[in-house]
């Protein structure tokens, strides 16, 4: 008979899906939580010293690989390197499940290129090769109002790794910027020393761009999604027509809603709302929209994502405690483990319950900053 390989984690405060066992322990078998209790382990193994012991964080929503890939304007670094030094700061961060989010569309206003093909390819070639600590799908990142958006898309929706498609419209007047003033801060704050004649230039072609593509890309993208059971994601949105049309498309996740309407809406709606952890952690917007606190104080908060600062997702999670008293923290968990998993179809992952996968994360919270002392992908350390 096969051995199964065993690991027992005691002396842990462990964080379950609806509460916390304060002096807990945990038993891996095969890559699978075996059991979990309370009080004195059944076997000998590692002390964790009163450490938390939680899920392994499940990432939606980050566009972190493009600072890997291209770390300095005009400065492009080797894909396959990038896609290593990106996991690794996902995994130390206790990312175990990332859906990576890949801009699918060329602007030609720009000069920009996701080069998500590339990125794709650098992915797929770095799981291949067992090089990854993280477990890696695709969040096809869509901005509605350009010329090859759809094509694009359909080149890659068909993958079996892709989990999310998100539609965006950054179009000057359109949900985050529906406050010209707001976009040309940010605009001039991104491109130093541009002038507003350039810059009105540029809101123009853009809103050329939304009246001749938006509204047909987008039911193209949805067609796709639907088509390949993918779920979808509707980004910014502002207003409560955004909602009624995300309702309309079957729309899973709301990214980044604008507005307490829209977030409240959308949650009531069983859209999944998701906020930025950054939102949490700096205590507001960068963007001056509603705070994801606000939204969390208010119960229309259901998944945090770590957009562009990796270790700010299990910092925010335990921050949300102290930001809305009526949140425990295996509510604030959930927010960064099973709700993401639940709204990109992950069964078997996002929760310490007998027959999951043990993707594990032990965490020591005694500075006033969470610090990941280790973490199990399927029961293997990978840090």
């Amino acid at each position: 008979m096969l051995q199964l390989r065993e690991m027992t984690l005691s002396n842990a405060r462990v964080v379950l899906a609806d509460r916390v066992i304060d002096n807990g322990w945990l038993t891996i078998a095969d890559g699978i939580i075996a059991d979990f209790g309370e009080g004195t382990a059944p076997r000998a193994g590692e002390d964790c010293a009163g450490d938390l012991v939680m899920p392994g964080l499940i990432e939606l929503h980050t566009d972190h690989l493009e600072a890997h890939y291209q770390p300095r304007p005009k400065v492009m670094w080797d894909p396959l390197s990038a896609v290593i030094s990106y996991d690794a700061q996902l995994a130390t961060a206790g990312v175990t499940t990332v859906l990576d989010s890949l801009r699918v569309w060329s602007e030609e206003l720009e000069g920009v290129d996701g080069d998500a093909k590339k990125l794709q390819a650098a992915i797929e070639r770095a799981q291949d090769a067992k090089l990854l600590r993280s477990n890696h799908y695709l969040h096809l990142r869509c901005e509605i109002p350009t010329a090859s958006v759809v094509d694009q898309c359909a080149e890659l929706i068909g993958k079996t790794e892709v989990r999310l498609v998100s539609l965006m419209d950054h179009t000057p007047g359109q949900r985050q910027f529906r406050d010209a003033e707001k976009l040309r801060a940010y605009y001039r704050g991104k491109r130093g020393g541009v002038t507003d004649d350039e810059l009105d230039h540029v809101f123009s072609v853009r809103r050329d761009l939304h009246e001749k593509y938006a509204a047909a890309n987008r039911r193209a993208l949805v067609g796709l999604a639907h088509q390949h059971s993918v779920p979808l994601a509707s980004h910014d949105d502002t207003t409560l027509e955004h909602v009624d049309e995300s309702v309309q498309d079957k729309v899973a996740v709301a990214e980044f809603p604008t507005t307490m309407e829209a977030a409240e809406a959308s949650h009531r709606a069983g859209i999944k709302v998701m906020m930025g952890a950054p939102n949490i952690v700096r205590g507001g917007s960068h963007s001056g929209n509603v705070a994801a606190a606000e939204l969390a104080q208010a119960g229309f908060l259901d998944v945090l994502s770590s957009d562009y600062v990796p270790s700010s997702l299990l910092d925010a999670a335990l921050r949300l405690p102290q930001v809305a008293p009526s949140i425990d923290l295996a509510a604030a968990i959930r927010t960064v483990t099973s709700a993401p998993a639940e709204a990109v179809g992950f069964a078997d992952r996002g929760e310490i319950a007998r027959g999951k996968r043990a993707d594990i994360i032990r965490v020591n919270v005694g500075s006033g900053v969470p610090v990941v002392r280790s973490v199990l992908n399927g029961g293997r350390r990978v840090a």
